[in-house]
């Protein structure tokens, strides 16, 4: 069975930190890439980052970007997002996706596999 479990979401004020993490099982975690998406009511979700399957490539949205590092340790199966200099209007609901391929994808309809969610809420 496929899974995979996010979990480090919480309330954090502006400016603070968190890190997401997203363990995987069920799959060969080294052949998927792994990405963030979120989603806040009435919006459509949005791509965050994304890494390839060895950890060495990775894209990330403008609006995050130099702030959101994203990581994966395919011993753990395990893929993180660092969250630096949190805004209020990173506040969403953060979702991890594996897609399989040998590159990074950027586009939700390239994966086949997502995490529940956790919540993200940044205070002002």
């Amino acid at each position: 069975q496929v899974q995979l479990v996010e979990s480090g979401g919480g309330l954090v004020q502006a400016g603070g930190s968190l890190r997401l993490s997203c363990a995987a099982s069920g799959i060969t975690f080294s052949s998927y890439a792994m990405g963030w998406f979120r989603r806040t009511p009435g919006k459509e979700r949005e791509f965050i980052a994304t890494i390839n399957w060895s950890g060495l490539t990775a894209n990330y949205a403008d609006s995050v970007k130099g702030r959101f590092t994203i990581s994966r340790d395919n011993a753990k199966k395990t893929v993180y997002l660092q969250m630096n200099s949190l805004k209020p209007e990173d506040t969403a609901v953060y979702y991890c996706a594996g897609a399989y391929g040998s590159g990074w994808y950027v586009k939700a309809n390239a994966y086949n596999r997502w995490g529940q969610g956790t919540q993200v809420t940044v205070s002002s």
